[in-house]
């Protein structure tokens, strides 16, 4: 089957969700981030394959509403942590006991929230992550919220602009991305001292969108930084990318 076609499961409420695949061998899970989806992130750049070219299994989920997967416009269907929740039953659903975690931006923080609740991976990445995006989920909500509630008025150039072209990009859906936002969950400075799984904490040089990524690799016990070149936006397009998680999860 290929990475482009979309396989399909049950989440913990029932929401219809989809996941992508690539090679074979070990499971390695990555989350793609807010207003992004699987092929976007993983697939398009060459990432995924990177990694399938060193014997992963790579696996992308579309997190809710985003991607291939349901778009409810129903709040009900955001509770705190949800897509944390989607995230273990996608592992649940895959019946996985070993394999490797890792996420950008907001994928990033979904990872770190299915840590705190009990996910046991080999290896983690944060990508696209800074400490002050984990320990403050709400540090770019409302950014985030601007750029939904005014669609087409943000000025040319500008970050919310920008933004907004992105979602054109990747066909979104303004209510159901709004009612993400209500997922968020910080994760506590003392739950990410605890994460005692080697991480890979790698950032775009000029990327301080979640704060500073290298004060992220300080706090957890056993990480390395890499930093590449590019923004939040561009670092993930750049080949450099899928070569420091292919080098970090072969090592």
């Amino acid at each position: 089957m290929s990475p482009n076609e979309p396989r399909y499961f049950d989440s913990f409420d029932g929401t219809r969700l989809a996941w992508h695949e690539m090679g074979e061998g070990r499971a390695a899970v990555l989350i793609h981030g807010y207003f992004s989806d699987a092929r976007t992130n993983w697939i398009r750049y060459g990432h995924a394959a990177a990694l399938a070219e060193q014997g992963f299994r790579v696996i992308m989920p579309d997190l809710r509403a985003h991607g291939d997967s349901a778009r409810p416009h129903d709040p009900a269907a955001y509770p705190p942590d949800a897509l944390t929740s989607d995230g273990h039953a996608l592992i649940a659903h895959l019946g996985l006991t070993d394999y490797d975690l890792g996420g950008y931006s907001l994928g990033a923080r979904t990872a770190a929230r299915m840590l705190a609740t009990g996910a046991t991976p080999r290896r983690v990445i944060f990508a696209g992550m800074g400490l002050d995006g984990l320990t403050s989920a709400d540090r770019r909500a409302g950014h985030f919220r601007h750029v939904l509630t005014n669609l087409g008025k943000h000025p040319r150039g500008s970050a919310e602009w920008m933004a907004e072209a992105f979602l054109k990009t990747t066909g979104g859906d303004p209510i159901a991305l709004l009612n993400v936002i209500d997922t968020f969950v910080s994760t506590p400075i003392a739950a990410i001292e605890g994460f005692s799984w080697p991480a890979l904490c790698v950032n775009g040089v000029d990327d301080a969108d979640n704060g500073s990524a290298a004060a992220l690799a300080d706090a957890l016990p056993d990480a390395r930084y890499v930093e590449i070149p590019g923004n939040h936006m561009s670092a993930v397009t750049r080949p450099e990318l899928g070569r420091a998680m292919a080098d970090f999860l072969v090592g």
